[in-house]
């Protein structure tokens, strides 16, 4: 899911036809110091995470980005991570222990075919999709039910990786979170990625 300077990260995806869902053991590549270099999660988070929010994050493998979260909701707001395999999620319960944080992250192990998000129902503040869409059969399926579990007004950062992705892919998945309910309301610039910034309408 990543571009060839990084590995692929897992997502609640459907694992079986042409949808390749990355093994569990390239997590560890995914949260080594060099790609941080490639994409420090304080700059890439920066403007979109405050103290208090609720975070969803499918897909988080061993919690590149989910450690950096939770630092930013503080004790009063929750990450909920969701992967379907259990042991990226061991791994990322294990980090998030070591760095005082594991109180602030739900790690979620969901079947292939859903996030299981039914008890946050217009409650998210905020969503991070990194490299995860392009793993999932259905961008439809997984965008409607990051929608309903969206406040209006929430915002979703979504990036895909160009190594992996064409943007004509991409733009057909941006076609899919437009038709859940999303509006693109910004193109930041991400590394090697397509990238846009998106919000749930009222």
């Amino acid at each position: 899911m990543e571009n060839s300077a990084a590995a692929p990260k897992a997502s609640p995806a459907n694992a079986a036809g042409s949808h390749r869902v990355c093994p569990w053991w390239l997590g560890y590549l995914l949260v080594s110091p060099v790609r941080r270099l490639l994409y420090p999660p304080a700059k890439v988070l920066d403007a979109h995470i405050r103290s208090s929010m609720t975070v969803l994050e499918p897909g988080p493998g061993m919690g590149f980005f989910t450690l950096e979260i939770a630092r930013r909701v503080g004790e009063s707001g929750r990450v909920v991570a969701v992967d379907i395999q259990a042991k990226m999620l061991e791994r990322l319960r294990s980090r998030a222990a070591r760095a005082g944080l594991l109180e602030r992250v739900d790690a979620r192990l969901a079947p292939p075919n859903s996030l299981c998000l039914a008890d946050l129902g217009g409650r998210v503040d905020f969503t991070l999709v990194f490299a995860v869409v392009h793993e999932i059969p259905s961008p439809a399926a997984f965008f409607r039910e990051v929608a309903t579990a969206s406040k209006p007004g929430a915002r979703l950062l979504f990036c895909e990786p160009r190594g992996h992705v064409s943007s004509s892919m991409f733009e057909g998945e941006l076609q899919a979170a437009r038709d859940a309910g999303f509006t693109v309301i910004g193109s930041p610039l991400v590394a090697r990625s397509h990238a846009a910034l998106l919000e749930k309408s009222a």
